[in-house]
């Protein structure tokens, strides 16, 4: 019986032995085969990764680079970033010497086409706008600048010198959104004015108070050439934006949202924020001679509701004498009321087609 186990626990242990000899190069084939397949898995894991963080490492350097790209003026990509200066302004800067100097830069500026026949009165209108405030350019529509230099403020205006041209031409070339972007607010005024009654300072608190983007100071109807009813001056008012009262077939009342019972100030005088100006300024055509036709579309700039940020100042106000300056005399320019009429209606059609 001892023999019999005995015997029997010999053939175990052999079979034992065989199993593992059979089967060890069995395991070690799969271990072999396991460790290959995971190292292969985890190489191409590695490199999908590795191809997103290069696709991640791409976008996050174009993006940027392509909004900046975006953002610069036309002509200006192969520029280094540093070097590009999209602005400019109307500071006169010094041959020799610091300009950090000058503490305080204008906020403002007047512009004015003027001749030398009108010297006394363009002299009073520049008096009433402080140097500290505004930059002061001129227009010379006659060509003559010397005579202009026994003038207190002569060296620190800008002189633009072009034969019978008017304020719109020089305008259009000389007073570029981006030139004037510096610029809180752009007087483009005649020289032809009385301001005998007008405080530029006071006429800028009013109309920042007010919110008005396009305006003019009203006319005093006693010693002005007056046009339209919306721009006679008000006594006893602040501001005023709309006119009451029948005006050939219009009726204007407080539901008039358009010209001439609201939305428009006269060319002679107006006063534009750098934003309405930047809109005028494309709204100018090329050929532009008068103005005619475009205050009736100025609503277009008005930076919002033209009911609202379009007014007239009645408590600053002014006289507009109209007299016969450039284009010819008096009675060159005299023209009967119906003519007139006709004249500005088709302008109106041609600048709205």
């Amino acid at each position: 019986m001892k023999m019999k186990m005995n015997m029997s626990t010999s053939i175990e242990s052999k079979n034992h032995r065989l199993c593992l000899r059979r089967g060890l190069p069995l395991l070690c084939l799969l271990s072999a085969g396991f460790f290959i397949g995971s190292v292969l898995l985890f190489a191409d894991y590695n490199q999908k990764i590795s191809g997103w963080t290069s696709v991640n490492v791409v976008l996050r350097d174009t993006r940027p680079k392509t909004c900046e790209t975006e953002k610069r003026p036309k002509g200006t990509e192969t520029l280094p970033k540093g070097i590009v200066s999209p602005m400019s302004d109307m500071e006169m800067r010094s041959l020799w010497g610091d300009d950090k100097k000058k503490t305080k830069k204008p906020k403002h500026v007047l512009a004015m086409a003027v001749g030398i026949k009108q010297k006394l009165s363009v002299k009073k209108i520049v008096q009433k706008f402080p140097s500290t405030d505004f930059v002061l350019m001129l227009f010379h529509y006659d060509g003559i600048i010397d005579e202009w230099r026994d003038m207190e403020w002569h060296h620190r205006a800008i002189h633009v010198s072009a034969i019978n041209q008017t304020k719109w031409w020089f305008a259009k070339r000389f007073l570029h959104p981006d030139i004037v972007s510096e610029y809180d607010y752009i007087f483009l005024w005649d020289e032809d004015l009385g301001v005998d009654n007008f405080h530029a300072g006071r006429y800028l608190s009013i109309i920042k108070e007010e919110g008005l983007d396009i305006s003019q100071p009203a006319l005093d109807p006693e010693s002005s050439e007056v046009h339209h009813h919306l721009t006679t001056r008000k006594r006893g008012s602040r501001i005023h934006r709309k006119v009451f009262r029948i005006i050939g077939q219009t009726r204007c009342d407080e539901n008039s949202t358009r010209p001439p019972c609201t939305g428009f100030v006269e060319m002679m005088a107006p006063v534009f924020s750098k934003a309405s100006w930047r809109c005028t300024w494309h709204m100018i055509q090329n050929d532009l001679v008068h103005g005619w036709g475009l205050d009736f579309q100025l609503g277009y700039c008005a930076q919002g509701d033209q009911t609202k940020s379009i007014g007239i100042v009645d408590s600053e106000y002014i006289v507009h004498y109209g007299l016969p300056t450039l284009g010819g005399s008096a009675s060159e320019k005299a023209q009967s009321s119906s003519d007139q009429s006709a004249g500005r209606l088709s302008v109106k059609k041609m600048v709205i087609c």
